[in-house]
């Protein structure tokens, strides 16, 4: 099976002149078809930097990233463009209140790529899009701040699926989001990621004629640990620590993400005490 996203041995800087500086160090990160990996890692680790460069957004130091097939990181001009228009690489942010137009209704926003391709048939496939992702499609007339918070992330998500991508990047997408609507996303992306997850499932997980892989960024290890297969610790822009999710969980070999696990009672039940936690951040010095 080969690799949606292919990332090896990856160096971004960022900034001007004397003030630029490495971002990331020799990334290597790989997401398979129907696959749903976690980036996790704190503010200001690089994880963003990651994604936005899957998209072609940052000048890579060295390097490949390959997404879909396509070296993003050799694109310029209107090959880059072109594989943007495509919308086989979709993005859900973070704060859906910003990322949808306020003065647009939803059905709008969702379609958006749609009219931009010039397809036929938008608003049915508005519809379809908004059933897919758990919501009634009449909601399509309402404007983002008509709705709930986890309505709008849902519709977001229905915009982003529209397209019918391969890749769906997810940038914190439940951080925003009260703890019932939270479940509810995570309960969503589980759906699109697996095709026998029940009826309204099997109509999402496979689109195209393909499963849709996904990259689940956060710094909230308890959201991650319940949506993906695997996970990767990034950490001041390295990948410190990688591997399937239950062995990630269950058996921490880095600092700081046993930092991480056991700061997070849903995983364990407690966290660690004060004097543990004070140990390893002495080792992550």
């Amino acid at each position: 099976m080969s690799d949606l996203v292919e990332v090896r041995d990856l160096a971004v800087s960022l900034g001007r002149g004397r003030a630029r500086r490495e971002i990331l160090h020799g990334v290597d990160l790989t997401v398979r078809p129907g696959e749903i990996v976690g980036l996790i890692g704190e503010t200001g680790s690089g994880k963003t930097t990651l994604a936005r460069s899957l998209l072609g957004l940052n000048r890579i130091d060295r390097g490949t990233v390959s997404v879909t097939g396509t070296d993003v990181g050799g694109l310029r001009g209107g090959a880059l463009r072109a594989f943007r228009r495509a919308g086989s690489v979709q993005y859900v942010f973070q704060d859906p209140l910003q990322s949808l137009d306020p003065d647009l209704p939803l059905g709008r926003s969702v379609g958006e790529a749609l009219e931009v391709r010039g397809s036929s048939q938008i608003a049915d496939r508005v519809a379809e899009a908004l059933a897919r992702v758990g919501l009634d499609p009449a909601l399509a007339a309402r404007r983002p701040a008509e709705v709930s918070g986890g309505q709008r992330q849902r519709a977001a998500i229905a915009r982003a699926m529209i397209t019918e991508p391969r890749l769906l990047i997810c940038d914190e997408p439940v951080s925003a989001l009260d703890a019932s609507s939270r479940t509810a996303v995570l309960e969503l992306l589980l759906r699109l990621r697996d095709p026998h997850r029940g009826t309204a499932a099997g109509e999402a997980g496979r689109v195209g004629g393909h499963r849709t892989g996904q990259l689940f960024i956060s710094h909230d290890l308890g959201s991650v640990a319940g949506v993906t297969d695997r996970i990767a610790v990034l950490y001041h822009g390295r990948i410190v620590e990688a591997g399937a999710t239950a062995q990630i969980i269950g058996d921490p070999t880095h600092p700081y993400t046993r930092l991480l696990v056991g700061s997070a009672p849903t995983l364990d039940g407690a966290g660690l005490d004060r004097a543990a936690r004070a140990v390893l951040r002495a080792q992550l010095v």
